[in-house]
C-alpha cells in the first residue's frame, strides 16, 4: 500500500493557491482540504492578542507589532521577520493535523501562506506519507491584477492592494525559503497549467531521451514539451568530446513565459546564440530529463519530437 499523500500548497495572499488547491482536490479526489487561515482562527482564540500580538494582525503587517524593529537592516527584513513570527504560531497546529491525516490514514491538501518552508518541519513525516510540498509564485504584475479582480468580484482584496508592497516581500521571502530548502517553486499561470506542473511531481511522470536538435530548432523543442503538452525540462547533460566529467545543468523550465523569455534572448544576443550552438556542436547528443502530468503527455512529447527527427535512438 502507497503512503499517504500529505499536499503542501503556500504563498503570499493573491497568488492563487485556493483556487489550485481546490482543483487538485478534485483531481486527485482528495476529500481533506484545510486552508490555514481556518487554523489560524482557531488558534487566534486560544491564544490572546496580549501573548502573541503578530498572530492577531494580517500576514502582511505583522512586523508592526515585533520588538526591537531597530535591529532588522532593511524594511525588507523587518516585514519578513513579522511574517515568520505570525506564521510560527500556527504551524505546531498544523503540524498535529498533518499527523492525525498520517495516523488515519487519510490524503490530506492543506493551503496557505502560513506553510513557510524551514518552518514547518516536514522531516518528521517523510518515513508515514509521501510528503509534497509547493509554493506558488507570480510575476508583480500579475500578482497586482488578481488582487484587483478579486476586489471588484468579490469585494475583497483591497486591503492586501494597500500593503501591496509588504505582500510582495512575502512573495519574495517565500520564494528565498523555498530554494534554501529544496522545495518546489511553481509559476502560476492558467489553472490547467499550474495544476499540471504539480501533477507531474506527485505522478513523477519522467524519462530522459538523447536531444540532437539544433539552437535553431531549440524553439519547436519547447514548443512541444513546455507549451502543447504542459511538461518540464528538469536536467541537461552534455557530453562534452575530450572530457572525462559530463556538464550537468539542473534547469527546471516549466513555465512558457520563462521558456519565451530564454528563446527571445538567444535571438537578440548573436553572442549567447553563438556560445550555445558552440556547446551543441562539442556534444553529440544532450541526455535531456522531461517530466509530463501524466503518461500519456510524456508518451506525446516523446512521440512528437521523434517525429521532428530530435531524438537520438540508440
Amino acid at each position: 500500500m502507497r503512503k499517504p499523500y500529505v499536499i503542501l500548497i503556500g504563498s503570499a495572499s493573491g497568488i492563487g493557491k485556493s483556487t489550485i488547491a481546490a482543483e487538485l482536490a478534485k483531481t486527485l479526489n482528495i476529500k481533506h482540504l484545510i486552508e490555514s487561515d481556518f487554523i489560524r482562527a482557531v488558534v487566534r482564540g486560544i491564544i490572546g492578542k496580549e501573548y502573541a500580538p503578530a498572530l492577531h494582525s494580517s500576514s502582511y503587517d505583522a512586523y508592526k507589532h515585533l520588538r526591537n524593529k531597530n535591529r532588522y537592516e532593511s524594511y525588507e527584513e523587518l516585514v519578513s521577520a513579522g511574517f515568520d513570527e505570525h506564521a510560527a504560531s500556527v504551524i505546531p497546529a498544523l503540524e498535529k493535523i498533518i499527523q492525525r491525516a498520517i495516523t488515519d490514514y487519510d490524503d490530506i491538501i492543506i493551503e496557505g501562506v502560513h506553510l513557510v518552508p524551514g518552518l514547518i518541519n516536514i522531516e518528521q513525516f517523510k518515513e508515514y506519507a509521501e510528503i509534497y510540498f509547493f509554493v506558488l509564485s507570480s510575476d508583480e504584475e500579475a500578482h497586482k491584477e488578481r488582487f484587483v479582480k478579486r476586489a471588484v468580484q468579490i469585494h475583497r482584496g483591497g486591503k492586501q492592494l494597500d500593503f501591496f508592497r509588504e505582500n510582495r516581500i512575502i512573495h519574495d521571502h517565500l520564494l528565498k525559503q523555498a530554494e534554501s530548502h529544496n522545495v518546489h517553486v511553481i509559476k502560476a499561470e492558467e489553472i490547467d497549467k499550474t495544476l499540471d506542473k504539480i501533477l507531474a511531481i506527485i505522478n513523477n511522470s519522467c524519462t530522459t531521451v538523447n536531444l540532437i536538435n539544433s539552437v535553431d530548432e531549440l524553439e519547436d523543442v519547447i514548443d512541444i514539451i513546455i507549451n502543447k503538452n504542459n511538461g518540464s525540462i528538469r536536467n541537461i547533460t552534455y557530453y562534452i568530446k575530450g572530457f572525462k566529467e559530463p556538464l550537468s545543468r539542473n534547469v527546471n523550465v516549466s513555465d512558457s513565459q520563462s521558456a519565451e523569455k530564454f528563446i527571445e534572448k538567444l535571438k537578440d544576443d548573436e553572442n549567447k546564440k553563438e556560445d550555445l550552438n558552440g556547446l551543441y556542436h562539442l556534444s553529440e547528443y544532450r541526455k535531456t530529463t522531461i517530466c509530463a502530468p501524466n503518461q500519456e503527455k510524456l508518451d506525446n512529447i516523446i512521440k512528437e519530437l521523434n517525429e521532428k527527427g530530435y531524438v537520438l535512438n540508440e
